[in-house]
């Protein structure tokens, strides 16, 4: 087995997609959950249930996006013909380290190869003082990131579709934002979690629907996916944060299945409003955290943590 970084090519782009379908699609068949496991690795940093990015396009897209800013954060193993057979990104942003995805072919778990681009990618975030993993329930991931320095926080899924009839409307304004609302979105981050996101909000805000607020009292915003899943959200008080997910909730067409993913025990103003829409809740993996306890009021990105 052999490592090389992930390049800013369309190939890479496309084999590093193609290594996450494979592993996320063989993890949903053994009903492992959603993510498979490499030896000390789980295969998936994302959170359950829909782990990768429908879309292809936009899915070699953002590894592109991390390949450009964290040229050093991202590898391809290869095996001895030089097939692609697992692959990993990660980031920096304002001294945090998060890990955006880890996935490799199921013929090739059990060989080291998790463990390595683990390995590789926890060396590039070593000078970072707070580090940020979404891991699936699957056993071997949690030991491996439990072993790698992690606290674990389980996590909780709320999901189903929203009946508007049970929710209230939010109590306040909620605008939809655009790119001009980074600086905000950033000094919220830093607030929340030690470091802005910076520029990965320009590709969450061309893919997705931006939610904000901004006033006297607090700041926030919510990421909304085409589909009905809740991307990210931070704010600066949890009644914002009620607000924002409860408009983002109530814009979705009648009939379209909604799914907050990454609630931790300390975003109960989550589990209030998923409930109040009618969602259930169920266990969903957990969010892994060094060097920080949990942002709150905060839903982390699947692949931005």
């Amino acid at each position: 087995m052999l490592l090389r970084p992930v390049r800013d090519t369309e190939e890479d782009a496309e084999s590093v997609r193609r290594l996450a379908e494979a592993s996320f699609a063989a993890a949903d068949a053994s009903g492992a959950g959603t993510g498979a496991a490499g030896t000390g690795a789980a295969t998936v940093a994302n959170p359950p249930a829909v782990p990768h990015d429908p879309a292809p396009a936009r899915s070699r897209e953002r590894v592109r996006h991390l390949a450009r800013t964290d040229p050093s954060g991202g590898w391809i193993a290869t095996d001895a013909g030089g097939r692609p057979v697992g692959a990993a990104q990660s980031l920096i942003r304002e001294g945090t380290w998060a890990l955006a995805l880890l996935a490799v072919l199921p013929e090739a778990q059990g060989k080291g190869v998790g463990t390595a681009l683990l390995e590789r990618t926890v060396q590039y975030g070593r000078a970072c003082l707070r580090g940020m993993v979404s891991c699936t329930p699957h056993p071997v991931a949690a030991r491996a990131y439990r072993k790698a320095g992690f606290d674990l926080h389980p996590a909780m899924r709320l999901s189903g579709t929203v009946d508007p009839g049970r929710l209230a409307a939010p109590d306040g304004p909620v605008v939809v934002g655009s790119a001009a609302q980074r600086d905000m979105m950033d000094s919220v981050d830093r607030r929340l979690r030690g470091g802005a996101h910076g520029v990965d909000h320009e590709f969450l805000v061309r893919h997705h629907r931006l939610f904000v607020v901004d006033e006297f009292t607090g700041s926030g915003y919510c990421y909304l996916r085409e589909g009905g899943r809740v991307e990210l959200l931070a704010a600066t008080s949890r009644r914002l944060a009620s607000r924002l997910l409860t408009a983002a909730l109530l814009s979705l067409p009648e009939g379209t299945r909604a799914s907050v993913r990454g609630v931790t025990a300390e975003q109960q103003w989550a589990v209030d409003v998923g409930l109040a829409a009618g969602l259930e809740v169920s266990t969903g993996g957990y969010v892994c955290l060094r060097g920080m306890r949990p942002p709150t009021p905060y839903i982390p990105s699947g692949g931005f943590l």
